[in-house]
């Protein structure tokens, strides 16, 4: 008697399912899919493996909890077949249709069912339909995503505030959602940064009055106090303190003259979750639409205010912002201020610690480089780079057609073997099958025999991924070796540091304690077995 096939059960209920209890439950439509498909799969005499679900999950990406835990198991070889309501419930993007089903799970021998709209990927006869149920499914995704941009726009070209959260200062109207209103607490805040700016104190001298008093920064006063589920993708775990960036923020935000402006970023696109700024024009605002924090006479007087600063600051800084935005201190992970001479002409002469600046050695020390130091020392360090690397015959040879993965072409031999074995394998077991029917063997035998041929197959198969994984290493390798030529071939004589070279060829230089600075560069030598340069000291 042939043994049960297994089973999985992928459940997902989509971002645009209506059918939701509550949030963080299991939805009413997710129960009915595991009615469904647990029918389905006892009818058939199925075994039920592992139930996977994902809910509240767009079926256009492939980065699914459940989806993901799903695939893995589905290389260890847990079960044989998945059992989906429909091809749309395992995916609404064509590209992981054609990868996932008529690709991957076919070279792992997993069956795809759609049980309402009759998908199988054993049937080979309705691979077109579910081609084009693949791209019908898109298209539904991309309509839908069209429709709810213009919706937004609609909303807020009609002044309804959209947002996740509220601007520092403001609550959501209990009685209307896309509408503000004042959170005492907060707006007293924000007009005391006004008050303090117009009395001549700098951002970062503000931010550290209000740390010293103990107001709490926007993000925990959101999380502790309003208790909003809230998330700053740019907040350091150790943030406590209020930031230059904070005030700048705060001191030229129009929402606080009761004005709502919006679409400041846009999705790529809808199969894409990356946010990208929009230029000015395309700013939504809209003005009058809740009660303002800061008078117009104020906020105008604090703009006027900045622009004699930034014009100053720019005058000074023009000839000595090389480094500008990639120096952090070694410690805290916070960027380096310009640090000026305190005799004579009072000039800059290099950086320091943020952290140090503003909240003093308690929170961080110095970590003060001079400048002139710190441009020679980046200079002979991408000299070096450049020449230990790069010799002249080296760009010869590494630019030449000539130069092949030679470890490439070995590990393809070895797959092409490994490949081999397990047909011969899966042959002895279709040889196995036969012979049990054919009760020139008996169940105990077979099961021995077949268990015996799994373990093997199983290994190979490990060994074909970890291959297969070496070959996609070994092409990224040359791909990046390439990037890194073009990088840093033209730099072996360089003579002169400029922004340009400096924002093109490192990502970021962290100063330690001592002075010695690690500069991590952007592109890094793949065929040079480290993570980054060595610390030159200054």
């Amino acid at each position: 008697m042939e043994e049960k096939k297994k089973a999985a059960l992928y459940l997902r209920l989509s971002k645009e399912d209506q059918d939701k209890l509550r949030k963080g439950d299991d939805s009413a439509s997710i129960q009915n899919q595991r009615l469904l498909l647990t029918d389905y799969a006892l009818e058939r005499d199925l075994e039920i493996g592992e139930v996977y679900s994902d809910d509240d999950e767009s079926g256009l990406f492939d980065t699914r909890p459940g989806f993901e835990r799903m695939l893995r198991d589905a290389r260890l070889g847990k079960f044989q077949i998945i059992l989906a309501k429909s091809q749309s419930r395992f995916s609404r993007n064509m590209e992981h249709i054609e990868k996932y089903l008529h690709h991957d799970l076919i070279n792992l021998g997993i069956r795809f069912i759609g049980v309402v709209d009759g998908a199988d990927t054993a049937n080979r006869g309705n691979k077109k339909s579910r081609q084009i149920n693949g791209l019908v499914n898109e298209w539904y995704c991309e309509d839908l995503s069209n429709n709810i941009r213009s919706a937004f726009r609609a909303k807020m070209k009609a002044g309804q505030f959209l947002g996740s959260s509220c601007p520092y200062g403001y609550i959501k109207d209990p009685k209307d959602h896309n509408h503000l209103v004042i959170d005492e607490y907060a707006a007293n805040v924000v007009r005391r940064i006004y008050g303090l700016y117009l009395q001549g104190h700098g951002k970062a001298k503000i931010g550290r009055i209000l740390t010293e008093d103990g107001i709490l920064i926007p993000s925990h006063y959101k999380r502790e106090v309003l208790g909003i589920r809230y998330h700053n993708s740019r907040e350091l775990e150790t943030t406590r303190n209020w930031s230059y960036q904070t005030i700048h923020t705060i001191l030229n935000n129009e929402v606080y003259l009761g004005h709502v402006v919006q679409n400041k970023h846009s999705n790529l696109s809808y199969k894409d979750k990356r946010h990208v700024p929009q230029p000015k024009e395309k700013w939504i605002k809209v003005e009058n639409r809740h009660e303002p924090i800061i008078d117009a006479q104020l906020f105008f007087q604090v703009q006027e205010r900045q622009k004699i600063r930034t014009k100053a600051v720019r005058n000074e800084q023009k000839e000595n912002s090389v480094f500008s935005g990639i120096l952090v201190c070694g410690d805290c992970k916070h960027t380096m201020v310009r640090m000026y001479d305190r005799r004579g002409k009072h000039g800059f002469i290099g950086y320091c610690c943020k952290t140090y600046k503003t909240q003093g050695k308690q929170a961080c020390t110095g970590h003060g480089v001079n400048y002139e130091q710190l441009k020679a020392a980046v200079l002979k360090s991408i000299k070096k780079e450049a020449r230990q690397i790069l010799t002249p015959n080296d760009i010869r040879v590494l630019d030449s057609a000539e130069y092949t993965g030679s470890l490439g072409a070995d590990y393809r031999a070895q797959i092409c073997q490994v490949e081999k074995e397990m047909g011969q394998k899966s042959k002895y077991k279709k040889l196995t099958y036969q012979n049990y029917l054919d009760e020139v063997i008996s169940r105990t035998e077979y099961s021995a025999y077949v268990k015996e041929l799994d373990e093997e197959i199983s290994k190979l198969q490990g060994k074909l991924d970890h291959l297969q994984m070496r070959i996609k290493e070994q092409a990224e390798l040359e791909s990046e070796n390439q990037i890194w030529t073009e990088q840093f071939k033209n730099y072996i004589n360089i003579e002169e540091l400029t922004r340009e070279v400096v924002l093109e060829l490192i990502e970021k230089i962290e100063v330690n304690g001592d002075g010695s600075i690690n500069i991590f560069y952007r592109f890094q030598n793949p065929l040079v077995c480290r993570t980054g340069t060595s610390p030159d000291f200054i």
